[in-house]
């Protein structure tokens, strides 16, 4: 029986397994994410996460959706009943960094006993108003991060922080071109 290595919560047998898989059958790497929004009133929107394709096939793991409460703050004309839309974005990003971190230290033998992201950026909502100016998105992201571990040098920590960057799924949605398209079906 193999002896389960467990390294900042994660499963470092099953993580070696699963790139081990990728590498045999590149298909299983393959994945369709979905997210489901329905606007409720004003800058409210009630959001929803549940199934995702994996190497073709949906997923029915998960019980019961993830749900999600999206507005704006007051300034925004919003109830603040929840962060809004580019805020998640950020969040995003932290939480894509954090696994990174997390799961890539754990292949590496680098234990972690703190790890904490702060993401920031800029945004002007001339264009979201509808007057021109400067691009709709964010101008600009700032993340910054803190980290602990026992065994790694300062050096490692750091070729570690540029991996992640260099491989975050989030990171590359924000930083590279990504084909966009939205459909719209009219309601009777």
């Amino acid at each position: 029986m193999a002896t389960i290595t467990s390294r900042n919560g994660v499963d470092v047998d099953r993580l070696v397994a699963t790139i081990g898989a990728v590498q045999t059958d590149p298909t299983i790497a393959k994945f369709t994410f979905r997210a489901r929004s329905s606007w409720e009133s004003g800058g409210r929107n009630k959001g929803e996460i549940r199934e995702y394709e994996h190497a073709g096939a949906t997923t029915t793991e998960r019980p019961q959706a993830f749900e999600l409460i999206g507005d704006e703050p007051p300034v925004l004309l919003g109830t603040n009943a929840g962060p809004n839309a580019v805020e998640l974005v950020l969040q995003a990003l932290a939480f894509c960094y954090a696994v990174g971190y997390a799961y890539n230290a754990a292949a590496k033998g680098i234990e972690i006993t703190e790890l904490r992201y702060e993401v920031e950026g800029d945004l002007d909502l001339h264009r979201f108003l509808g007057l021109g100016g400067p691009r709709a998105g964010f101008s600009e992201i700032r993340a910054k991060s803190w980290v602990r571990s026992p065994n790694a040098t300062a050096e490692q920590l750091e070729e570690l922080c540029q991996y992640v960057q260099d491989t975050s799924p989030v990171r590359d949605i924000l930083a590279s071109p990504v084909t966009v398209t939205t459909d719209l079906v009219v309601l009777d």
